[in-house]
């Protein structure tokens, strides 16, 4: 049985789908930049080639999992389109190094990608987010801010999970007990949080709480009465 245009155009769109997915999953805060790399647009590339080639399979092999007409060719091609990626993480064995396992199959090709994603996006990602977390979180007291920041931008969300929330608070506590200086922790802080939220996010919260996590100025003292100016 032939494969028709939209069923290529389909099956392909549904591989790459799932790799737009896979991707913005790891790079929740900014995932614009994570797609644009060219690492993330070859694991695009191959997501759609493992599909295409899933469905090519199928049909040489006359799979119709028990229906006819338009229905099978349908079934090939979701199956096609949404197995794919599980063939591909799939094991073909394993083998024993020391007493470590290694895995082997296209799992580990697949990582490798996913590994040149990341450090390609952590490349590409870093100056920026350094710029704007110095911006967002001057002048932040963390001792004010580390309860209500990451409250407030956790509210701000509405579908954040509780278990990373619990986690996010225990990162807090390891950090209120580092010793640093507080602008360190101000800032690591702000890159924690932005790693969850988003720039923009954090961003408006720290806007919106104003005053309230800021570092207090100190008080300015006016100068005795009848004390001499200062002459440069």
């Amino acid at each position: 049985m032939s494969i028709l245009w939209y069923e290529w155009l389909t099956v392909i769109g549904i591989g790459t789908l799932i790799g737009i997915t896979d991707i913005i999953s790891r790079y929740r805060d900014e995932p614009d930049d994570a797609l644009s790399t060219m690492p993330s647009l070859f694991y695009l590339f191959v997501n759609a080639a493992a599909s295409a080639l899933t469905l090519i399979c199928i049909r040489a092999f006359e799979w119709n999992f028990g229906l006819q007409g338009q229905q099978a060719a349908w079934a090939q091609v979701l199956v096609a389109g949404f197995g794919a990626m599980a063939i591909l993480r799939t094991s073909l064995w394993t083998v024993q190094v020391g007493e470590q396992k290694i895995p082997i199959g296209l799992n580990g090709f697949l990582d490798a990608i996913l590994g040149t994603v990341d450090r390609a996006v952590d490349r590409k990602r870093a100056q920026q987010r350094a710029e704007a977390v110095s911006k967002i979180m001057k002048d932040i007291d963390f001792d004010k801010a580390a309860q209500a920041l990451p409250s407030y931008c956790f509210g701000l969300l509405q579908n954040l999970p509780v278990d990373e929330q619990d986690k996010f608070g225990r990162k807090v506590a390891l950090l209120a007990a580092a010793p640093m200086h507080n602008r360190v922790k101000a800032l690591l802080l702000g890159l924690s949080l932005m790693n969850l939220v988003g720039e923009k996010v954090l961003e408006t919260a720290v806007a919106n709480l104003g005053a309230d996590i800021r570092i207090t100025p100190p008080p300015v003292t006016a100068p005795a009465a009848g004390a001499a100016p200062i002459v440069s």
